[in-house]
């Protein structure tokens, strides 16, 4: 018998099985899910790069400008490396021990990345009240400014595509991830936002009130993550 009638004679598992508690079989990855998985690697790998740039950037610009949204911003590529790590491992299962072991760690993967993302709603929300009670404001920040306006398109494209592979794959821990590249993006508003009006306007309010805007998005995201990690919960 052939390599490949012995591959298809074998035995598959479904995914209900597996997670009825009977022990897992490898699933043979099919050509066109492994290839997703390929992209999805490299669109994980890309978001890497990105996010060690942006996130020292931020940090380090968001320090000396005392800036909450610049600070939230940075917080977020801490975070968002911290995901891209967790599907990463869990990418990297399936592709060495099958679709039904995935399923394990695409549960683990999703409720890490849905605890990251209450992480950053906590922090955001009180970052934002001690700036509003202390007063004050961010002060401009120019290398914020570029990283913040670049991040926009990058994240952009990123997030779609993510978007576009979770749903392929039935995966909510890159559904999970790509919602961190999107909160990036949206956060890249912000701080555009928040820097021009503080320097046009020297409205010291806009930095916490902008970063409280995306609070919701976040914390929903974060809850959809959370609870997603069933068997076979795809989107």
């Amino acid at each position: 018998m052939l390599d490949g009638d012995l591959v298809k004679a074998g035995a598959v598992e479904s995914c209900a099985d597996a997670c009825c508690g009977s022990a897992p079989s490898v699933l043979t990855l099919t050509p066109e899910r492994a290839a997703l998985i390929e992209q999805a690697f490299r669109f994980e790998w890309m978001t890497v790069a990105w996010m060690v740039i942006e996130g020292a950037v931020a940090i380090i610009s968001g320090v000396a400008a005392s800036s909450l949204t610049l600070m939230a911003f940075g917080l977020d590529s801490v975070i968002e490396l911290a995901s891209t790590g967790v599907l990463i491992w869990r990418l990297t299962v399936e592709l060495r021990h099958g679709q039904a072991f995935s399923e394990r760690a695409e549960r683990t993967a999703s409720r890490i990345g849905g605890a990251l993302l209450f992480a950053l709603a906590a922090y955001i929300v009180a970052g934002a009240a001690c700036s509003l009670w202390a007063q004050r404001g961010e002060a401009f920040s120019f290398p914020g400014l570029i990283v913040a306006l670049l991040a926009m398109p990058i994240m952009t494209v990123l997030a779609r595509r993510k978007i576009v592979i979770a749903t392929q794959l039935g995966s909510r821990a890159m559904r999970a991830d790509a919602a961190e590249s999107i909160i990036c993006g949206w956060l890249s508003l912000v701080v555009v936002v928040g820097l021009l009006a503080d320097y046009v306007l020297g409205a010291w309010w806009v930095d916490a009130v902008t970063a409280l805007a995306i609070v919701w998005f976040v914390v929903k995201e974060g809850r959809e993550a959370w609870s997603g990690g069933h068997c076979c919960g795809h989107d």
